[in-house]
């Protein structure tokens, strides 16, 4: 199991969080979003063993190219409507995690279309905004998923739910992504690096088996 960080976007910040190597970095391309990296975002220096995630929604392909040149961006995270098509045609350039909202009423079988198209999929709570909620989604729903494409958890997991994961007992579900955001921060998109160091203390020792 593997870690994210997303939602980040000060430069001296970014260096701290790069500092603890987690195992991918997400940075938000997307205006509407109080985590969005600016126009005149510059990206710092990063170990390559840290993978960068450009979040995307809705963008149109060709501003999505550019940002993976500028950025030298190794996934990109499609939040919005993209189709399977879209997403096919990007995952032959860097791969593609498309990401879905879950709750009581998501259709897994809509995943059917997607699986041939993408590299990763991303479950997160579904909320009227695209994604950086807080909010967390019933991570039970996920047994109706067959895990034939490995995903990124995302949605309200803090120190609480990382503990949470150890009883976590849905055994076909190991080849995941654990993603953080809102609630590791001081503000929007300025992560709180003592609070990182716990949750890096928890992962090192978390297992599904346990």
């Amino acid at each position: 199991m593997f870690l994210k960080i997303c939602g980040l976007k000060d430069p001296e910040n970014i260096k701290q969080v790069a500092a603890l190597k987690p195992n991918y970095m997400g940075f938000i391309f997307y205006p509407q979003s109080k985590r969005f990296v600016g126009d005149d975002f510059v990206m710092p220096s990063v170990s390559p063993e840290i993978k960068k995630v450009g979040v995307f929604v809705n963008a149109n392909a060709s501003f999505i190219i550019d940002k993976i040149d500028e950025y030298k961006l190794d996934l990109i995270q499609l939040h919005g409507n993209e189709t399977p098509e879209f997403c096919e045609v990007l995952n032959h350039i860097v791969p593609v995690i498309k990401a879905f909202g879950i709750d009581e009423t998501f259709d897994f079988n809509a995943l059917e279309l997607y699986k041939n198209s993408c590299s990763y999929f991303l479950f997160d709570s579904k909320t009227k905004e695209y994604g950086g909620s807080g909010k967390q989604f019933d991570w039970n729903l996920l047994e109706k998923y067959d895990n034939s494409v490995p995903f990124f958890l995302s949605g309200g997991i803090g120190l609480e739910e990382i503990e949470k994961l150890k009883n976590w007992k849905i055994e076909k579900l190991k080849n995941y992504v654990v993603d953080v955001n809102s609630l590791f921060e001081t503000e929007p998109g300025i992560k709180e690096i003592k609070k990182l160091e716990k949750l890096l203390m928890k992962h090192e020792n978390l297992s599904l088996t346990d």
